[in-house]
């Protein structure tokens, strides 16, 4: 009988293979563009608002397209991360021209952002949320879904920009020593703004993700701290690209389980609240673990 079990559980697991890397995408997707913000020197803990604004931008276009044009999933994740680019500039806007404290900059982005799409939704539907859409993405080959390839290919990307083009290296270099860099002639501020406006675009195609694979419309709750794991992931992750896939593949794995627990009958005897709890759980003990380890680049959140 135990055999059976194990064969099981075995199974069900694979079967929520598919749904998990739907979880995983959209947090690795923001997870990236955090990464390369700070390692220009700049903190972004704004990917929350971010998300959200790409979130609502993806949900409003796909309602008004999705009936007109069969090309309104693809506009839609196009919408999302100009949102996330747009919102982004304030906290560009703030940290690297006036100066100001980044993490002061980046939570007044979270709060904007939860007034104006609020504010949005009543205008465009007189609701506190969009008008719900018929259909969202579907998985293709083996029910992997298209987020899962778009992340893969965000990291890869990031990878590619920061190891192997001189961009990267000035770009790596903000964020260590920005002095030494602007002694060589090159403009700092130039490289944080390119970098706070990629993480904006990165964090609003990541929200696009999750209204359009986990929802079926915008509300408050579409992101639902997401941003916040995503910023823990890059922590979490050393701020490298490799590190940053396995730290949020293991909180999409938590925040899975809390949805497939059901299905897992070993693990039913938990409550759904502890693997909610999961990832801050984590969070908390890296902090815990890598605490006396300073592994952040040098010059991060520091005002220049």
């Amino acid at each position: 009988m135990a055999e059976e079990e194990i064969v099981e559980t075995i199974s069900v697991i694979l079967r929520m293979l598919p749904s998990t890397l739907m979880i995983v995408s959209p947090i690795l997707i923001a997870a990236a563009g955090g990464m390369i913000c700070e390692r220009s020197g700049v903190v972004n803990i704004a990917l929350e608002g971010l998300m959200s604004a790409g979130a609502m931008a993806a949900a409003v276009t796909h309602v008004f397209l999705e009936t007109r044009s069969g090309f309104s999933i693809p506009m839609a994740l196009i919408f999302a991360a100009l949102a996330g680019g747009v919102f982004s500039l304030i906290h560009a806007f703030a940290s690297v021209t006036l100066k100001a404290d980044q993490v002061i900059s980046g939570t007044g982005v979270n709060l904007l952002s939860n007034g104006v799409t609020a504010f949005a939704c009543q205008l465009l539907f007189r609701m506190d949320r969009t008008a719900s859409f018929r259909m969202g993405m579907r998985g293709g080959f083996f029910g992997i879904y298209p987020t899962v390839w778009i992340a893969l290919a965000v990291v890869a990307a990031a990878w590619f920009s920061l190891y192997k083009r001189p961009w990267g290296l000035r770009l790596r270099a903000a964020g260590e020593n920005p002095q030494a860099l602007a002694c060589a002639g090159v403009d700092v501020k130039k490289i944080r703004y390119a970098a706070i406006l990629i993480s904006g675009f990165l964090a609003g195609l990541a929200g696009g993700c999750i209204v359009l694979s986990q929802d079926i419309q915008f509300t408050a709750t579409t992101i639902n701290g997401k941003g916040f794991i995503a910023l823990a992931a890059v922590c979490f992750g050393r701020w490298l690209p490799i590190g940053i896939m396995g730290a949020a593949f293991l909180f999409g794995v938590s925040l899975s389980l809390a949805v497939n627990i059901v299905n897992l009958e070993a693990l039913q005897f938990l409550p759904s609240e502890a693997f909610n709890m999961l990832p801050y759980c984590i969070t908390l003990l890296t902090l815990i673990i890598f605490s006396g380890r300073d592994y952040a680049p040098r010059a991060v959140g520091q005002r220049h």
